[in-house]
């Protein structure tokens, strides 16, 4: 792992045009090769976009695997570039919202698109931040993902293990909570709410802790620019009168919201996770 971050180092300093295009040619290999992760991505797909031929899913899988690919080569500029690298990168739309980061509790909502590192050093540019760290098996690798997220202004890093609470005293402050809400951690804490209308266990986390806080909730989307030019980070207006009474209905908006948002950049979603995991009760794997 050791050789593997060296390696990552060098690699910060190639223009970024050749480091996509490095990541895109890895990525259309390892598409042919990791035949488990091409089975999770396409199944996904056949899910969630079935009005498209089967010729358009394998499109998207195999530009899936390159912008995968190129996020985590890219990752070694987010890690050690200069700030001034970073600024001329990331196109931030319209711009950090600090007036309403400040004026009280806020979630940062960002969704897993691969570009979703470039929305946390765009925040952790202006802002201090929060967030929720999982601990990586490797020590060396976790070490050096930790550097690069606390590279700038005051973050706070909790462990998973380590509950709400403390995040909740870190939005009072105020510090914004720059939160991932769609992975499939099991049944705890979540509701069977569609996702592009297949039933998927869904974190009620994103509205209880809105509604416990009074936090504003203001998504945030990562996504490539074309031609190598670098990211783009949009923030969004902040949610209206949300989450209301109803948590599951606000998780199924937050979805549905994420849906519209896939569909401006699907490949970018980030459909190798098996996202559909955990099936209500009687219902049999789809992997």
């Amino acid at each position: 792992m050791k050789l593997v971050l060296a390696l990552m180092w060098l690699l910060h300093w190639l223009p970024l045009p050749l480091l996509g295009r490095l990541g895109d040619a890895i990525g259309s290999l390892l598409f042919k090769l990791i035949k488990s992760r091409r089975h999770i991505t396409l199944t996904n797909l056949r899910l969630c976009m079935p009005q498209l031929s089967e010729e358009e899913r394998v499109a998207i899988a195999k530009r899936h695997f390159q912008v995968y690919v190129r996020s985590v080569l890219e990752r070694s500029i987010l890690w050690w570039a200069s700030e001034r690298r970073l600024r001329k990168l990331i196109h931030v739309e319209p711009s950090v919202p600090m007036d309403l980061i400040t004026a009280g509790p806020t979630i940062l909502l960002c969704p897993h698109f691969v570009s979703l590192d470039v929305a946390g050093i765009a925040l952790s540019l202006e802002s201090p931040v929060c967030s929720i760290y999982t601990e990586q098996r490797n020590k060396v690798f976790d070490e050096a993902l930790r550097k690069g997220r606390l590279r700038f202004n005051k973050i706070k890093l909790f462990s998973r293990a380590e509950g709400i609470k403390p995040i909740i005293r870190a939005m009072r402050e105020p510090t914004p909570f720059f939160m991932l809400p769609d992975m499939d951690f099991g049944p705890k804490d979540a509701e069977f709410v569609p996702f592009f209308g297949i039933k998927a266990a869904t974190l009620t986390a994103a509205p209880r802790i809105a509604a416990a806080t009074k936090a504003k909730v203001i998504p945030v989307i990562a996504t490539i620019l074309p031609d190598y030019q670098g990211w783009k980070v949009t923030f969004h207006p902040p949610w209206e009168n949300y989450p209301g009474d109803d948590m599951v209905e606000a998780t199924r908006f937050m979805n549905s919201f994420i849906e519209k948002e896939i569909m401006k950049a699907p490949a970018e979603y980030f459909w190798a996770h098996r996202r559909f995991k955990t099936r209500p009760e009687g219902e049999a794997s789809v992997y």
